[in-house]
């Protein structure tokens, strides 16, 4: 079974990463509200992520749901986003036979950091890595940048602003910390899962740079 599972896949890597896939086999794009097909190798189920059903049969699952305290509204609600929903998809996508989990956390990620965004963020990949998968495949980016308007999503207000002042600089500042396009993250996602190592794979926001070209 080559098919895929996305969460996630309204956000600016889940877009961009649905738009780009072209297979093996179908991916199953999994959403809170209906949605049109970014590409024809796709299909969209709308489900609730808070009681998720039985998902399709699949070899490989893509899990890119996130948000940030500012739109979830509290640090119970973000959690319950980035580390519960994360959780209860990849339980569910091994309950449909996916053996290759890939992830989108974030730079910084540690279970033991003093900042709650990168703590939780830590929690999530190590509640991940217990879970058995035989590839496990963590995406680390730096700042995203991408049209989160023409998604329908919320303008963040520190994203933009911490944009704007990086922009100018892009060139001088090191690729682990440079601000990373969404579409990058998902190529780079993309050929790492076309042929995954076992185990466990970080892949920090300079590898990301050079991965998705």
């Amino acid at each position: 079974m080559a098919d895929a599972l996305l969460a996630g896949g309204t956000g600016l890597i889940g877009r961009a990463l649905a738009t780009a896939w072209a297979g093996p086999g179908t991916l199953h794009l999994l959403v809170r509200r209906t949605v049109p097909a970014p590409s024809p190798a796709c299909r969209v189920h709308v489900i609730d992520f808070s009681a998720l059903p039985a998902l399709p049969p699949a070899r490989d699952a893509f899990c890119c749901l996130g948000t940030t305290i500012s739109v979830a509204g509290s640090e119970a609600a973000f959690r319950a986003v980035d580390l519960d929903a994360v959780l209860a998809f990849a339980r569910a996508s091994r309950a449909a036979g996916v053996r290759r989990f890939a992830v989108v956390s974030a730079l910084g990620a540690d279970p033991h950091s003093r900042t709650f965004y990168n703590r939780v963020k830590g929690e999530m990949e190590a509640a991940l890595a217990a879970l058995g998968f035989d590839s496990l495949v963590i995406a680390r980016p730096s700042l995203l940048a991408g049209d989160r308007a023409s998604l329908g999503q919320p303008q963040r207000r520190a994203e933009r602003l911490a944009l704007a002042v990086t922009r100018p600089l892009a060139g001088l500042i090191p690729k682990a910390w440079r601000p990373i396009r969404g579409e990058t993250v998902a190529r780079a996602l993309i050929k790492e899962m076309a042929d995954p190592l076992p185990g466990i794979r970080v892949l920090e926001s300079a590898t990301l740079q050079d991965r998705g070209r």
